[in-house]
Parts: C-alpha cells; sequence; structure tokens
C-alpha cells in the first residue's frame, strides 16, 4: 500500500510517500514559520498563499526524494481537516488535482488521527493490530485532548480542553515575554536553568472531580489554559520588572504549569482506565520537559510510554499517509476526499 500523503491544515506545506502505513520513503515539508514570525502568530490568508506558492515544488520534492515512479502510487491522501480553512482548500484541491491526473483514489483524512498514525512510523513501535487499549495525549497548537484507542479507527474520547489548546497556550505566553514565535520553543529555551517553582501559575481544572461536561466527559480528564495566559498577562503588569530580571525564571515556571497540567490529567485517565500504554502526539510533544514528566510517570505507574518521533511532531504528510495506510491495512477504508471541513471532529467509537 503506496500512498502520497498532503497536508496543508495550518502553515506547513508538506508531501510525502510512505508503504504500508509505517515505511517514509520521503517527507517535504515547506515550513512558513518565517513569514509568520513578525505577526506572532499564523495569518491564514499569508498561509493560503504561502500553499499556493509551494504546493508543486513540495509535491515533485517528495516523489524525486521517494524515487518511484507516479504510477506505482497507490492512492493520494489530504488532511481535510480539521484545520484553517483557507489552507486546507488549497492542500485539498492539489491532491484531487492530482488524483484525477494520474487516475488513483484520493482519500479523506482527519488531521488529529493522522497525528495519532505519527507515532506509528517510529520502527520500535509495536504493529498497529496490537495497539489495544491505549491512551492517547495529543497535544498541538490546535488541539489537546485525551483518547482511549482500541485500535486503528477505534477511538473513545476521554477529555479535552474547554478553550485553549496548550500549544496556542505556548504562542500567546511567549509572545507576553518578548520571546518570539513559535511560542514552544522559545519558551524551552528561555526556560533552561530557570527556577520551575519561581511563579505559582494555575493549573487549569484543578480541582475538578466527578463532574461531567455537557457531553459527558469527565471534567477531570478535561484542559483548561486560558487562566494561565491570564495569570501571566497580570504577572507582567504588576511586576515589569520581572521581564528583564527573572525572564529564565518566568519561561521555566510557565512550562512548568503547561507541563504539569497535561501530566496530572494523563495520570488520573491512567487510574481510571488502567491503560497500560500511553502514546504521545502533535507538536507539544517535542517539549523535553514534558516528555521527560510522561516516561517518568510510566516508570512509577508501570505503563509504556510511546512518543511519536521528533521529525514527525509537528505538521507534516508522512503522518496522513501513514494514518491512511493504517486504515486500508486494517480494513476499514478510508473516505473519499469531497468538501473539507475545518471543524472536523474525529470519529468516535462508543465502547465499555
Amino acid at each position: 500500500m503506496r500512498v502520497l500523503g498532503i497536508e496543508s491544515s495550518c502553515d506547513e506545506t508538506a508531501a510525502a510517500v510512505v508503504d504500508d502505513g509505517r515505511r517514509v520513503l520521503s517527507s517535504a515539508v515547506d515550513s512558513q514559520i518565517a513569514r509568520h514570525r513578525p505577526y506572532g502568530g499564523v495569518v491564514p490568508e499569508i498561509a493560503s498563499r504561502g500553499h499556493v506558492e509551494s504546493f508543486p515544488r513540495v509535491v515533485r520534492e517528495a516523489m524525486d526524494r521517494a524515487g518511484v515512479p507516479w504510477e506505482s502510487l497507490d492512492a493520494v491522501a489530504v488532511t481535510t481537516g480539521p484545520g484553517l480553512a483557507s489552507s486546507l482548500i488549497v492542500g485539498t484541491a492539489g491532491a484531487r488535482a492530482l488524483g484525477q491526473a494520474l487516475g488513483k483514489p484520493v482519500w479523506s483524512v482527519n488531521h488529529i488521527e493522522a497525528h495519532i498514525a505519527a507515532v506509528f512510523l517510529d520502527p520500535e513501535m509495536p504493529p498497529p493490530d496490537e495497539a489495544t487499549d491505549m491512551l492517547i495525549l495529543m497535544v498541538s497548537g490546535g488541539h489537546t485532548c485525551l483518547f482511549r484507542m482500541r485500535g486503528i479507527g477505534r477511538y473513545q474520547l476521554l477529555g479535552t480542553t474547554l478553550d485553549d489548546a496548550a500549544g496556542e497556550c505556548l504562542d500567546k505566553g511567549s509572545k507576553m515575554l518578548g520571546l518570539g514565535y513559535p511560542g514552544g520553543p522559545a519558551i524551552e529555551k528561555a526556560a533552561a536553568g530557570g527556577n520551575r517553582k519561581f511563579a505559582e501559575f494555575p493549573r487549569g481544572m484543578e480541582h475538578a472531580k466527578e463532574e461531567r461536561s455537557p457531553e459527558g466527559l469527565d471534567m477531570g480528564m478535561c484542559f483548561s489554559f486560558s487562566g494561565l495566559k491570564t495569570a501571566l498577562l497580570y504577572r507582567l503588569k504588576n511586576h515589569p520588572e520581572e521581564k528583564e530580571t527573572h525572564l529564565a525564571d518566568l519561561a521555566a515556571s510557565y512550562e512548568e504549569a503547561v507541563v504539569s497540567s497535561l501530566a496530572r490529567r494523563v495520570e488520573r485517565a491512567v487510574e481510571a482506565t488502567g491503560a497500560k500504554k500511553l502514546l504521545c502526539a502533535g507538536g507539544v510533544a517535542k517539549n523535553a520537559s514534558l516528555r521527560a514528566r510522561l516516561a517518568a510517570m510510566g516508570e512509577r505507574h508501570g505503563f509504556t510510554v510511546r512518543l511519536a518521533p521528533m521529525a514527525y511532531c509537528t505538521d507534516n504528510a508522512a503522518m496522513v499517509a501513514a494514518a491512511a495506510g493504517l486504515r486500508a491495512l486494517a480494513g476499514i477504508g478510508n473516505p473519499p476526499a469531497g468538501e473539507i471541513d475545518p471543524t472536523r471532529e474525529l470519529e468516535r467509537t462508543a465502547f465499555a
């Protein structure tokens, strides 16, 4: 099963060729970070224009690196949501044009499921058919949620953010601290050597017990980061001198609040489900403190932790091709790429 993956959900234009959902033959990514850095975040119109300019070159680069003929492709897979509408349109239109020209099916991939599939690009990861009763922490700039997984295509939502995603929180915090964009790497770099207990920032939903959200989710496994951003805003307003005298300490304390919040929700999910395996994916999964915290928790509670390879944490097309390939090989199939869905949710299965 050889799939050409296309990714354009935000500000990366990416293409990749993957065999059997796990063997990456090529992965090409054109990042727009330099274009958006002056604005401190992604500007949708600039992003979509960048995709239009980069798409043909990136696809050719992926095929050239793979060293395989176009006719050897079994399908084209593309992210159709969730994401920025103006960005999704470019990738989806390009993928459908390729499919028509090649006479190959064009499959729709959910961006969240693609991030989950990225974990299986680790050669040491067990086969997907052994992916039974796993917890998944999906943590990125646009999404922060906990799933329980019983196999490819079988997901149960346990908790989600009630407001901002962890990655967005890091971006906004970095902007307030004057550290630049993207915020996650900037804060991680600035926090090196800082006192992580310098400022006691809030961990959202800290006191949630047996409350339930309107969707029936356990609030103790849900996330909230808006209060953390507000706390930093007022800290800097009341103590403006700390931005100069204690920048590393503030960055370290802020990062600690994000990491601690994520880890505590995972710990509650482990206790509630008894799961023995944890997968972590998404751009924030590159954070060294989070990776270390989850690894330590796994040793303490006796569960295995698997993280997406560093090269496939942030948006890329290898994970898109992997998701489509894994579903096809599992006999689930992929829906055809029709209209985009910027607010698309991960299809879920109800199970006890």
